[in-house]
């Protein structure tokens, strides 16, 4: 077991921490309060833009569902007559400077999480580590609303409106900062923030229920779709290279399909050694791995696309803190 395995099933299993974990956390602890009282006392600033700002982002390590929410927010913004772009980090891609996606993005180059933003919602998607740098890029791409993927402990970007999505399954794990546990921030800043979703399991009060649904799967070689029930009493390997693998096993389990589970770390780049399995078994996979695996992808190699179902009430609300005369947190 590696240590990062090592510390989650403790942060998650109700086991204690490992005691070297104690006094890192409470470090940790002190450079977040820190980093927050320079900001908030104008020891540093953050960049206002000229359009609204919307950060989705969670306060725990790993993921919770935050790109199926972008995407989803993307969609109901256009609805709502909004063009909306997105920044993000690009993490796990290799760019050295703020960049745009074009239509056939790399993931090497930009990562996975936004190549997949780019590929199923065709809105400019700007990615790299200097946030308000990336945002600068969509100004010229006629865009009236930014959405950062993952950015609620970047202050350097300022936001209009603070989204913070909860694992509902795995919540908060022990409650304890990183590395003693899983949080970036303490569960305070949920106090802060304008909207916090929980994706699965039973949402609390004031959080807004967020449910994943996969129907289908697409097939890596030549885009058929199929229904993911035609799967029911399969065997397939299942691959997952996500924050919390175990959730989309579970989605597969849920259509009756049998997985062999192949649990990767969170943004892995894939090669076709890794999916060498030594039979002819069908391989299910999320949408993020796919992305990096349809260059060498085999006969029988599908992608399970998921989409986020939230009330229309959220959306109408989010749509309605960025009309005009609304701005201004």
């Amino acid at each position: 077991m590696s240590l990062s395995e090592s510390l989650q099933e403790r942060w998650y299993q109700e086991r204690s921490p490992l005691w070297w974990t104690l006094p890192l956390a409470a470090l940790y602890g002190f450079i977040v309060h820190l980093r927050g009282a320079m900001y908030r006392h104008g020891w540093k600033r953050s960049e206002e833009i000229p359009i609204p700002v919307i950060v989705v982002g969670n306060i725990t390590a790993g993921g919770a569902g935050k790109t199926p929410l972008v995407i989803a927010m993307v969609e109901a913004l256009r609805a709502n007559g909004f063009k909306a772009g997105v920044i993000s980090r690009g993490y796990g891609g290799n760019a050295q400077k703020p960049m745009l996606l074009g239509d056939h993005p790399d993931p090497r180059e930009a990562g996975d999480e936004p190549v997949l933003i780019r590929l199923r919602t065709r809105v400019p998607v700007a990615v790299g580590h200097d946030r308000p740098a990336a945002a600068r890029l969509l100004i010229d791409q006629d865009v009236d609303a930014i959405v950062a993927d993952d950015g609620l402990q970047h202050y350097a970007l300022a936001r209009d409106i603070e989204i913070c999505v909860i694992d509902g399954a795995r919540r908060f794990g022990n409650g304890r900062l990183l590395p003693a546990g899983p949080l970036r921030e303490p569960t305070s800043r949920l106090d802060q923030v304008d909207f916090v979703v929980c994706n699965g399991g039973d949402p609390r009060r004031g959080e807004i229920p967020m449910r994943l649904r996969g129907e289908t799967v697409r097939n890596l070689r030549d885009d058929s779709i199929r229904p993911l029930d035609e799967f029911a009493r399969a065997r397939v390997h299942a691959v997952a290279g996500i924050g919390n693998p175990l959730r989309f096993f579970d989605t597969l389990r849920e259509h009756g399909v049998d997985p062999v589970e192949h649990a990767f770390p969170d943004h892995h780049a894939y090669d076709a050694r890794d999916l060498e399995f030594g039979d002819a078994l069908p391989v299910l996979m999320t949408e993020k791995d796919a992305v990096k695996c349809g260059a060498f992808a085999r006969e029988g190699w599908w992608s399970v696309p998921v989409a986020a179902d939230l009330p229309a009430s959220f959306f109408d609300a989010l749509a309605q803190r960025l009309r005009p005369g609304s701005r201004g947190r």
